[in-house]
């Protein structure tokens, strides 16, 4: 997959959204501008992604970004680059919602076949308040699949997070693991079904989906120390857990359990017993997605290791054929929707013979004339 793909970003293009058509050349090659032959606008190779109209070296803004991506404190950068922290903030805040689009086009609107999937929720200090963020991670390529930020932890952040597991996957075989949070079966039921059509009259009954399996792992505590772990069924049939478990392994939260570890060690707001506290809910999902996307196309994961070659779990998953740097990917562009022409509004225009009629009739008022 090319990291840099070119298009026209105008929105009132007839090309607009065509990767790679021939319709760009080449306006300013010292200031990198095209011009489309189509609309005859310019624009700069920059627009679109995180480095356009910003008037800083991109290399600075690049190291900036992998500090903050990795752990390192706000003020540390700030100390160490010379530079405002109202600057570095908006960097990471613009790098935030960058991330998310790239990880909304490339993950979420390209569903895939995930067996397994692990679900979890971390409970964030931030100040004056407590926020809850839930993830979810697929099991078999260790790909994040995103999360979500509430400040509470109800049936809203479950039914969230469940949406959008949905739409990282194909319908078919999958199985969710998640903790023993009671509002999971009723969000992952309600997302996770199909009408049953019969026949008759009326809405169909919907039923749960065909190769569908949820299931709980409850931690026995007692005395503040967990003694063991109980499995609970909830959804779909029991047979399929065996089926969609690899040969050796049980029902389990652990590869969920390791990212959020990684989350908490990458991200400095999320660490424990910090003075680098996070304010706002837009702040945590921010650094969230910075985090994640470049956790999936960044960093290559020892345990997918194949035939000697560290692969990342976007390499895994057959989203990417190589491992990209943070500079592409916060240099990654995302096509515009197809151009779509207005519909013409008004009484339909008159057919032929009609026409032909009233061309002739006028042919013949000005000759009798």
């Amino acid at each position: 997959m090319n990291p840099q793909p070119l298009f026209c970003p105008n929105i009132d293009c007839p090309s607009r959204g065509r990767q790679n058509a021939g319709n760009l050349t080449v306006h300013d090659s010292l200031k990198d501008r095209f011009r489309c032959r189509d609309c005859q606008t310019t624009f700069s190779v920059r627009k679109g992604t995180l480095f356009y109209r910003l008037k800083t070296d991109p290399q600075t803004v690049i190291c900036v970004l992998v500090l903050l991506a990795f752990g390192c404190p706000v003020p540390a950068v700030v100390r160490a680059f010379r530079l405002d922290e109202r600057t570095v903030r908006s960097w990471q805040t613009k790098a935030g919602r960058h991330c998310e689009q790239v990880h909304t086009h490339l993950v979420t609107e390209q569903p895939r076949h995930r067996p397994q999937v692990q679900a979890d929720e971390i409970r964030v200090r931030c100040q004056k308040r407590i926020v809850w963020m839930a993830m979810a991670l697929c099991v078999q390529t260790r790909l994040w699949l995103g999360g979500v930020v509430s400040s509470q932890r109800d049936k809203h952040l479950a039914r969230s997070l469940a949406d959008r597991v949905k739409a990282c996957c194909l319908p078919g075989a999958l199985l969710v693991v998640t903790d023993g949070f009671p509002a999971y079966k009723a969000a992952f039921a309600r997302a996770f079904r199909q009408a049953k059509q019969t026949g008759k009259r009326g809405r169909p009954a919907l039923t749960a989906c065909t190769g569908f399996v949820l299931a709980q792992t409850v931690k026995w505590q007692e005395a503040g120390r967990c003694l063991g772990i109980r499995v609970c069924h909830l959804l779909g049939d029991c047979a399929g857990i065996a089926r969609l478990l690899p040969a050796g392994q049980v029902l389990n939260t652990a590869y969920i359990e390791r990212l959020n570890a990684t989350f908490r060690q990458r991200l400095a707001g999320f660490c424990r017993r910090s003075r680098c506290l996070l304010r706002h809910e837009t702040s945590v999902a921010d650094g969230m997605f910075l985090v994640g996307t470049v956790y999936n196309f960044c960093t290559p994961h020892q345990s997918l290791t194949k035939d000697k070659q560290l692969r990342t779990p976007a390499m895994a998953a057959g989203l990417t054929d190589y491992v990209w740097s943070v500079g592409e990917l916060l240099g990654y562009r995302i096509a515009p929707a197809p151009y779509v022409p207005p519909q013409r509004r008004g009484r339909p225009p008159e057919n032929g013979a009609k026409a032909g009629a009233q061309q002739s009739k006028g042919a013949n008022a000005v000759v009798t004339v």
